[in-house]
């Protein structure tokens, strides 16, 4: 097949593609605790029903000890062919009306704009019917040894690097190809080539034996509140970049984003400035950041004139790729322990390390994956990084050492709104990568493994 038959092939194979995606969007496959399980369960079948039918004959619910099951399965290639594994998930994030929904979230919805709006159109269902429509491209029949691994935890707390860890033999091969990213803009290609990684903890904060009536005490009795406030603020500096002795930070090599396009893919309000100093592609991919992403405190509705004793704050902070996540969380603990103003018992609890990722770009199969990518958008693809942690990867590379990584997919970051209401995804950008895919695993045919 030519470029030009597959561009074809792939153009017929497209309602079909749309109409799995639509279908896999209204199972509300959240796999987070608390959640029914039945829909998650539902989405694991039918997508195992649908991977089976696309030529994966053998892909099976695999046996995990705890959590929902990935979906595995294989196609033998030729002798001495690469061997590529795919990778996708089928959960998503929840979808709480409050977030400010204006479509249903488990009603893929088409919208004036083209794009098919729904909780998990781009994340990661959109990357599953990538993967169905590049199988199909090929008629089931790759000209590599093709593997399949759909994750069910990976917007929760995943399971799978145990189960990669306990199988690794499942999991040796020459490329692994990540289709859970996307491009800047539609239609504007990019590999993604670093991952900030995520650490975070809960501090608290201590002042008085009890609460105190904030008339008779306040003024001399420190609010555990205000203190909290202030431990906070110590984080970061004036210009927004963190403050934080012995965290790393560098410049990205590669493409930025413009101020403007920012903006606007951030929907900063009116007067609002951007924080931190350096071209924005510096600040998202190669600096890291700090977010108070929880805090716990009486609640406005249940406040009266009270000094509260104590209060509590969950700190997120993204690290840079080259970066060792312990020695950064260590670095973030001692700086919250060492800052609490007036005295305040301040107690830090860690709660996660997820390492930072770093893909090389000069192996043959990523540069082949350019090639294909050029080929299916028909512009030069460009080098980008990412903010989102993705610690399976570090996982695959500890038991294929030798393995590439592609990161890619049809999640554009302008418009895809991934974890937030109104999520969705242009159906052209997932046309354009069943070809790219396609075209990728077509050219590999060629080589030796």
């Amino acid at each position: 097949m030519t470029s030009d038959d597959i561009i074809t092939t792939v153009q017929g194979l497209m309602p079909g593609v749309i109409a799995d995606l639509e279908e896999l969007v209204a199972i509300p496959s959240i796999a987070f605790p608390g959640y029914p399980e039945e829909p998650v369960q539902r989405m694991a079948g039918r997508t195992l029903e649908l991977v089976r039918e696309a030529g994966v004959a053998n892909a099976e619910l695999m046996d995990v000890p705890w959590g929902y099951p990935p979906i595995y399965g294989e196609i033998p290639g030729p002798p001495g062919a690469p061997v590529v594994v795919l990778y996708a998930h089928y959960d998503v994030q929840p979808a709480a009306v409050s977030q400010g929904w204006t479509t249903e979230p488990f009603t893929a919805t088409r919208k004036d704009d083209g794009r098919i709006y729904g909780r998990g159109a781009a994340d990661d269902k959109s990357g599953i019917v990538t993967h169905l429509g590049t199988l199909r491209a090929l008629d089931g029949k790759p000209p590599v040894t093709l593997r399949i691994i759909l994750e069910g935890m990976e917007e929760t707390e995943s399971n799978l690097e145990e189960f990669v860890e306990a199988h690794p033999d499942l999991f040796d091969c020459d490329l692994f190809v990540i289709t859970d990213m996307g491009n800047l803009v539609v239609g504007e290609p990019a590999l993604t080539t670093g991952l900030r990684g995520d650490v975070s903890c809960t501090v608290t904060v201590r002042t008085l034996d009890h609460p105190l009536h904030s008339g008779v005490f306040g003024g001399a009795a420190p609010d555990a509140m205000m203190a909290l406030a202030r431990l906070l603020s110590t984080l970061v500096d004036d210009a927004g970049d963190v403050a934080v002795a012995g965290v790393t930070g560098g410049t990205w090599p590669g493409t930025s984003v413009s101020e403007e396009q920012f903006r606007s893919d951030a929907a900063l309000l009116p007067g609002v400035a951007t924080i931190g100093t350096g071209r924005i592609g510096d600040r998202l991919w190669a600096k890291p950041s700090i977010n108070a992403i929880g805090v716990d405190i009486t609640s406005i509705a249940d406040s009266s004139n009270v000094i509260h004793p104590a209060a509590s704050a969950k700190v997120s902070m993204r690290i840079v790729p080259g970066t060792d996540p312990k020695a950064e969380l260590a670095a973030l603990v001692a700086h919250l322990e060492s800052h609490a103003p007036w005295g305040a018992q301040v107690e830090v609890t860690p709660n996660k390390t997820a390492p930072p990722f770093l893909c090389s770009t000069d192996g043959p199969l990523v540069t082949a994956a350019q090639r294909a990518m050029e080929a299916a958008f028909g512009r030069e693809v460009s080098e980008v990084g990412s903010g989102g942690s993705i610690p399976l990867l570090e996982t695959l590379r500890g038991v294929a050492p030798r393995a590439e990584f592609v990161l890619w997919g049809p999640e554009d970051v302008a418009g895809s709104r991934i974890h937030a209401s109104d999520e969705s995804v242009d159906p052209e950008e997932i046309e354009r990568m069943i070809v790219a895919q396609t075209l990728l695993l077509k050219g590999l045919g060629s080589q030796e493994g």
